[in-house]
């Protein structure tokens, strides 16, 4: 079917009645209104506030939405019960555009395991149950349970008469998340043109689950079939694999625009929002590679894709991570390049000289194949460590250890210093206090150390830890400073930034000496 843009597809979001069956999820009425409320500020259509009939708590929940929130349609879900309708109704009163949602299963499986009814009972009830919730509002939507597993001449016979008795819209659940985009589609289009017909007033609705990952992929191929409503929740919560996810069918709608040929009235700006709060609120994480709303969904840490990032965004970058309130980042680890730490050097303000920016770099990718990502402060600490390091200086290059328990701990260490490599080790009475005597013996100077200081710059198991030293030899004092993943090898580090300062001090004086 062939598509305008004016054509307006609505955002039906069921985060709150949906999305809250999630396992361990337990929302209180107040929690269920802030979400409301910046949904709201989303500028999602349609609100499915809860099932109003389903306790107490969800009653007072839809209660307060439908009075406390303002712009999207309030909706409650309600079996064909009348007891349901009438709660529904209830909870519904005091909202400004409302929608009672009804629904029954409708495939055999559900009808003969759980409903015990026939057919032609499914049928009556449909129609008695549509026409009830009629008289309480002029919205109102039907959806057969379970209709991707129902034989859709019977999904078509059901959705008429819900249509004849007064339904506005009729949505098709994928309910256990069974179809596949070209099946679906053909459903959605014997529904468009069998029960919406010329009924233009009508709309057809899309609600799937993600149990075979294709809820997204399922409810945009809808579109194309004459769709004009999808039902979601944030994040993609709800039972099992959880619900279309909203904020995904809104970017791809926003997004290729060009391909769906629908509008959606959501503010993106409030996606990233809304996402928090939800997962906030819900106790529900989410997945770092989350399409949209994830951590890593506009982070790049490839050399090759954060050099295009940085000389275009939309090398790499279909979306602006700005409209929806996300922000790109580069991340600094074991893939990334010159570019990518050049660049993260000139947003903290640090200018190295050529030589200097060498020394880091490698530092970097060398902690980096280690650590994984680095962090500011961890750029930061290789900087202050690396950079303005005299050439003709020793330069740690591997420690290892033996000893340990009940034996005397002997730390092996080695240096190179203009291509020569030096090698020495000695025993302590730890293996810091081993690095350092080994040290002394590679620099041939005897020093006292007068302070020791360890300072965690991230956390975790592979934790990256700045140690800084004071070590006095004679009346002079000299200060070093090491960055590692490992306490020992930071330490040897900083030992040995403080001995060739001294080092360094020592031929100076020598020279002068001399020149005398």
């Amino acid at each position: 079917m062939a598509t305008t843009l004016s054509d307006k597809l609505i955002i039906f979001d069921t985060t709150l009645r949906d999305g809250e069956q999630a396992p361990g999820i337990a929302l209180s009425p107040d929690d269920k209104v802030a979400i409301a409320h910046q949904l709201a500020r989303l500028k999602v259509d349609v609100i499915e506030a809860g099932f109003a009939a389903s306790s107490p708590g969800d009653f007072e929940a839809v209660a307060r939405i439908a009075d406390e929130v303002q712009g999207p349609v309030i909706a409650s879900l309600a079996r064909t019960h009348p007891d349901d309708i009438d709660r529904a109704a209830d909870a519904l009163q005091a909202a400004t555009r409302k929608r009672i949602h009804v629904f029954i299963s409708t495939s055999q499986i559900h009808r003969e395991q759980m409903l015990r009814m026939s057919e032609e009972e499914v049928l009556q009830a449909i129609t008695e149950s549509v026409t009830r919730a009629r008289r309480y509002a002029d919205d109102v939507e039907f959806s057969p349970q379970d209709a991707t597993r129902t034989h859709p001449d019977f999904v078509i016979e059901s959705c008429r008469r819900a249509v004849a008795a007064g339904a506005t819209t009729i949505n098709i659940p994928d309910t256990v998340g069974y179809a596949v985009p070209s099946d679906f589609v053909a459903l959605m289009q014997r529904v468009y043109s069998e029960v919406r017909g010329g009924n233009d007033d009508v709309i057809i609705s899309t609600h799937c689950h993600n149990d075979l990952g294709l809820a997204v992929a399922n409810s945009l191929s809808a579109i194309q079939a004459g769709a004009r409503q999808i039902e979601g929740a944030i994040n993609g919560l709800g039972e099992r694999a959880g619900n279309t996810s909203t904020e995904e069918i809104i970017m791809a709608v926003k997004t290729r625009e060009d391909y769906f040929g629908v509008e959606v009235g959501a503010d993106t700006k409030e996606i990233f929002e809304t996402s928090r709060l939800v997962s906030r609120l819900t106790g529900y994480p989410i997945q770092y590679n989350k399409a949209i709303v994830g951590r890593n969904a506009f982070a790049h840490e490839s050399g090759i894709h954060q050099h295009g990032v940085l000389r275009h965004r939309e090398t790499y970058e279909i979306m602006d991570p700005t409209a929806i309130g996300h922000a790109s980042s580069i991340v600094l680890g074991k893939h990334s390049g010159r570019a990518a730490f050049a660049d993260a050097l000139g947003k903290m303000d640090i200018n190295l000289e050529d030589e200097d920016f060498v020394r880091a770099f490698d530092r970097f990718k060398e902690l980096a194949d280690r650590k994984g990502e680095i962090s500011e402060e961890g750029i930061r600490a290789i900087v202050s460590e690396k950079a303005g390091v005299v050439t003709d200086t020793m330069e740690l290059v591997g420690i290892h250890f033996s000893g340990g328990n009940q034996e005397i701990p002997i730390a092996a260490v080695t240096v190179r210093r203009n291509g020569d490599v030096l090698e020495a080790s000695s025993e302590g009475d730890g293996m810091v206090n081993a690095a350092f005597a080994a040290l002394q013996q590679i620099f041939g100077i005897q020093a006292v150390l007068l302070d020791y200081r360890v300072s965690p710059l991230t956390s975790g198991a592979d934790a990256m830890a700045e140690v800084n030293v004071i070590i006095q030899i004679g009346s002079e004092t000299f200060s070093g400073r090491g960055v590692s993943t490992d306490v020992v090898e930071g330490s040897a580090r900083a030992f040995t930034a403080a001995l060739n300062k001294a080092a360094v001090g020592r031929s100076a004086v020598a020279s002068d000496q001399e020149t005398d």
